[in-house]
């Protein structure tokens, strides 16, 4: 039993940083935090995201056929929702970024509950987020019904952590080599990003419905 649970450690370790690891809206929302704020908003808001992951891993690690049920059936609401905050975020961002550096400098630093709590909402709303954990984990109820499934909920946390702990610490290295002018260009960038975002996840529900 230990050695499976150590294996099944390791594995919901690589699953929690695979699903992390890919450049999507939190990672561009971390990017973008470590930057203005420094090391810990990114990591403040990396962790929202794990935490949300963390809930969604123990859904499918404990086989709440009820609360998947709801949550699949709910995804058209939580992605609304998602890319509402998403237009919000991107609204927000450029216009702080085309007042110039006087604007960002009078911009309010986000606080580390702001940073965790937005990206917590995000993930929890994201529809891939629930379809990818629940495929996975499926696929894994064998090795599940073996092992703890609180072995698999730990692992998904530590490996999602890990990455954003990663992506912060490395960009609030380099945070001071980035040119407000640089700076600017990132936000705005990550404006455009972000709103595109909240389209594509809009557009991928409403495509089935006018088939």
């Amino acid at each position: 039993m230990p050695a499976m649970n150590s294996a099944l450690f390791f594995q919901s370790l690589l699953i929690g940083l695979s699903i992390a690891a890919p450049v999507g809206p939190i990672g561009l929302l971390t990017i973008q935090r470590t930057l203005d704020a420094g090391w810990r908003a990114g990591l403040a808001t990396g962790l929202g995201a794990a935490a949300a992951d963390t809930v969604y891993g123990a859904v499918g690690a404990f086989g709440a056929t009820a609360l998947i049920a709801w949550l699949v059936g709910a995804k058209l609401w939580l992605a609304v929702f998602g890319g509402l905050v998403l237009l919000r975020l991107a609204w927000s961002g450029w216009h702080q970024s085309a007042g110039g550096e006087a604007s960002a400098a009078k911009a309010p630093v986000p606080s580390l509950w702001t940073c965790f709590a937005t990206t917590f909402a995000l993930t929890l709303s994201n529809p891939m987020t629930i379809v990818s954990f629940i495929a996975i984990f499926g696929a894994m109820s064998a090795q599940v019904a073996g092992g703890s499934p609180w072995v698999m909920v730990a692992g998904v946390l530590v490996g999602s952590a890990l990455w954003w702990l990663v992506l912060s610490v490395g960009v609030g290295r380099l945070r001071h080599s980035f040119r407000p002018a640089w700076r600017r260009a990132i936000n705005r960038a990550s404006a455009l990003l972000l709103a595109g975002f909240a389209l594509w996840q809009w557009g991928g529900l409403l495509t089935p419905m006018l088939h």
